[in-house]
This record gives structure tokens, C-alpha cells and sequence, in this order.
């Protein structure tokens, strides 16, 4: 699904005054597409999802949608940094928590939900809690549920970050086989430059608050993506030219 944010602007209200998170920002997203989000610290980047979402409200500008929002499914589903199982409820049952919630038969959503987890190869744990669980596996339960809720926009709040970096370069790959086959328009907010190229067809660059978009880039490499991509000598160049965006928004002499 494509949307538009048009001069949208986020301000709240603290015990230090008014903080303005985001100003006067411009974003397209075209259906299907994976565009990844990079920027300083604290520059805005999970207020834009929010936003999007419908989490929170721009205080000035619009979100614009393709379409209108799906009668059943929302419109939006969200993977955040911590993966936001529930530990009452088994994997199984988190798998299918967003269709349970879209009134979708017991016997529907849970043939659903195993084929998920056997394509995530979690199946085996179907009747685990959370806690039983690596933290790998329960960010591949949370993508599962994601991807069950059969959302048209899937945002994702650095959903990879607190995982080893094996064990995130084994998630990013399983993030893109479950994409090819859903297709979503995607929007992945992460620090990782590396991790922007290896997943996107665009990177956004941010700049420190009140954040807007500073630069875009589109990502030279063909898909489907393969670990190696990263030492591409394209991939390498566009590393060093988004780092050096980056770069002149946290020096503190700038």
C-alpha cells in the first residue's frame, strides 16, 4: 500500500518544555516497497512510526493512504525492539493473537498460525512460552505474528537490535524470505547502515531533531539479497555516503 506524509510535524510537551520530535517532514512510500529509515539518536525515527501507525496524531500536516483501510486486517501491523509477546500465551497463541482479534475462526487462525511457525521453524516450540525461548526465536515469533495479521504496511522498530550479530544476520534473512512472499509495504527504522542496505530498496536519512528527511538513496543491489551483497562495491560506497550524512548531523562541531 502506498501512503504520503506531507509537512508533518510532532511536538510534545515535557517537564522541560516543549520538545519538537519532528518538523515539516516529507516521506513517500510506494506499495511493496522496503524502505529503511537511518539517523542520529533521538532524531524522530520511532515518533514516524508511530504516526504512521495511527499510534499518535501529527500535531500539523497529513498522512495520506492509497486506499482505504482493509475491512478486516489493520492497516498497519508493528514488530518493535522488544518483540511484545505476551508471557501468558503460548507461541502458538501469539502467533494468532492478530487474527483472534480480527474474529477469525479458532480452527482458521490457528492452521494459519502453525504454517507460520513451521516456516519461522518454531513449529516444534508451538506450546512454549515466551520465556522458554532465545531472544531469537521470539523476535521470529513476533515477525510471525506480523506477518499472519495480513496488514497491507508493516513498520518495524529496530526489531533486531538487541540480538547477537549472528544471530541478526540469521533474523534479516528470514525477514526477507517472509517479505518476498507477503510483499508488504515496509518501514524498517534502524542505526545500522549496514543492515539499512542489506534489507531496503531505499534508505532514508534523517537529521537530528527536529527531524526531516535529509537524503534518500536508492540501494544498487538486486534481489533476492544474499549476506555477501554487503561487501559489494556499491553497497560499500553507499555505506561511506550515508554515513557521512549521518556523520555531519552528530558532530557536535557542526
Amino acid at each position: 500500500m502506498e501512503f504520503l506524509c506531507t509537512k508533518i510535524s510532532k511536538t510534545y510537551a515535557s517537564t522541560n518544555g516543549r520538545v519538537t520530535a519532528l518538523q515539516d517532514l516529507d516521506l513517500q512510500a510506494d506499495s511493496h516497497e522496503f524502505l529503511c529509515v537511518v539517523g542520529p539518536s533521538g532524531c524522530g525515527k520511532t515518533t514516524l512510526l508511530k504516526l504512521i501507525g495511527g499510534i499518535q496524531t501529527p500535531s500539523s500536516g497529513s498522512i495520506r493512504f492509497e486506499h482505504p483501510a482493509p475491512v478486516q486486517a489493520p492497516r498497519c501491523a508493528m514488530v518493535f525492539q522488544d518483540h511484545g509477546l505476551f508471557p501468558w500465551m503460548t507461541i502458538l497463541g501469539n502467533a494468532a493473537y492478530g487474527l483472534e482479534a480480527q474474529g477469525i475462526p479458532a480452527a482458521v487462525r490457528r492452521r494459519k498460525a502453525v504454517r507460520w511457525l513451521k516456516k519461522l521453524g518454531l513449529d516444534r516450540f508451538s506450546r512454549s512460552y515466551p520465556h522458554e525461548l532465545s531472544g531469537g526465536m521470539r523476535q521470529r515469533a513476533a515477525l510471525g505474528r506480523a506477518f499472519l495479521a495480513d496488514s497491507p504496511i508493516l513498520l518495524m522498530d529496530e526489531p533486531f537490535s538487541a540480538l547477537d550479530a549472528q544471530t541478526r544476520l540469521l533474523m534479516q534473512t528470514e525477514l526477507l524470505h517472509c517479505w518476498a512472499e507477503k510483499r508488504q509495504t515496509v518501514v524498517y527504522v534502524t542505526h545500522d547502515i549496514d543492515e539499512a542496505i542489506m534489507l531496503g530498496d531505499r534508505v532514508l536519512v534523517m537529521s537530528r531533531r527536529p527531524g526531516r528527511i535529509l537524503d534518500q538513496h536508492a540501494v544498487p543491489l538486486s534481489r533476492p539479497r544474499v549476506l555477501q551483497a554487503a561487501a559489494h562495491p556499491d553497497a560499500v560506497a553507499l555505506k561511506w555516503k550515508i554515513w557521512q550524512t549521518i556523520r555531519s548531523e552528530v558532530d557536535p562541531s557542526k
